[in-house]
């Protein structure tokens, strides 16, 4: 979630220099290539049934395409301080989700830990009322809000899929969905686009997105939803907001200020909450 964190952030930059459909493309491009050679099926593991398909496919459609468009469009028409404030939320998201479908029992301590969260949110959309309209576009935090959505459903599926699929076998083979979901966008959006003005720093920057986005967050995200229930692995992503303000603050120069402060304070709290071992565990 630290890694996702920081790749919304400086998605910023690089939605300026690309367009949004042609750097989700390049970005599933990449992680195609990296994943290839997980995709063979180790013997340990079933064949795919219909039903594992059909999550596979909702997985990449939800996590990786609509969240990439929502996350991409959204960041471009607002701030990444204001996209770490909205995404505060996916902890709630993920515990509602987790509850509705997934039946997961959820102890009233995480629903305080979601509630850190959210009280996080809270201080941190007050702490950019006054900052320039420019940031608070309308259209824009509603898109990002559409990512929190897709990021929570993705949370919930993946949790189904890691019973039957390997880590590195679901990010291969949803990454391979999005790429295939993303190329019509994005070779619509490469006819005439002119790579040579793209500066060399801006490919690197695109070289660590796609690996960050496409490879490295989607395997440890799936490895620990392994040994973790859904709802508790929703309240890490107490890390996503806290990560991307701080990339915005330090890296791309957006104010902050004691409310973000108090905010990240909140969020780590949360996190806390959720993680501490139950009374009567220690030592088992």
């Amino acid at each position: 979630m630290a890694l996702v964190g920081s790749y919304v952030a400086l998605s910023k930059p690089l939605v300026a220099a690309l367009p949004v459909f042609l750097l989700a493309w390049l970005r599933f491009a990449i992680g195609a290539v990296a994943t290839l050679h997980w995709l063979r099926r180790p013997e340990s593991e079933p064949p795919l049934t219909p039903k594992t398909r059909r999550l596979l496919f909702l997985e990449s459609l939800l996590g990786n395409f609509l969240f990439s468009i929502c996350m991409l469009l959204g960041v471009s028409m607002t701030g990444a301080v204001s996209a770490g404030v909205i995404m505060a939320s996916i902890p709630a998201v993920v515990a509602v989700l987790s509850w509705g479908f997934l039946r997961e029992r959820v102890a009233p301590r995480v629903w305080t830990a979601v509630g850190c969260a959210a009280a996080g949110m809270a201080l941190l959309a007050a702490a950019r009322q006054d900052a320039p309209e420019a940031t608070h576009a309308l259209l824009g935090n509603v898109l990002v809000f559409g990512a929190v959505l897709c990021e929570a459903a993705y949370a919930t599926i993946g949790k189904q899929l890691t019973g039957v699929l390997g880590p590195k076998r679901i990010t291969a083979l949803v990454n391979l969905w999005g790429l295939a979901l993303m190329t019509p966008l994005g070779l619509w959006q490469a006819r005439g686009f002119d790579f040579a003005a793209v500066r060399p720093a801006t490919w690197l920057l695109l070289l660590f997105y796609a690996m960050a986005a496409s490879v490295w967050s989607v395997w440890l995200w799936m490895t620990g939803l392994r040994h973790v229930p859904a709802s508790l692995g929703g309240v890490f992503t107490a890390m996503l907001p806290v990560s991307a303000t701080a990339v915005g603050v330090l890296a791309l120069g957006e104010p902050f200020g004691a409310l973000q402060a108090a905010a990240f304070g909140l969020a780590l709290a949360g996190v806390l909450l959720a993680t501490l071992p139950a009374r009567g565990t220690v030592g088992r």
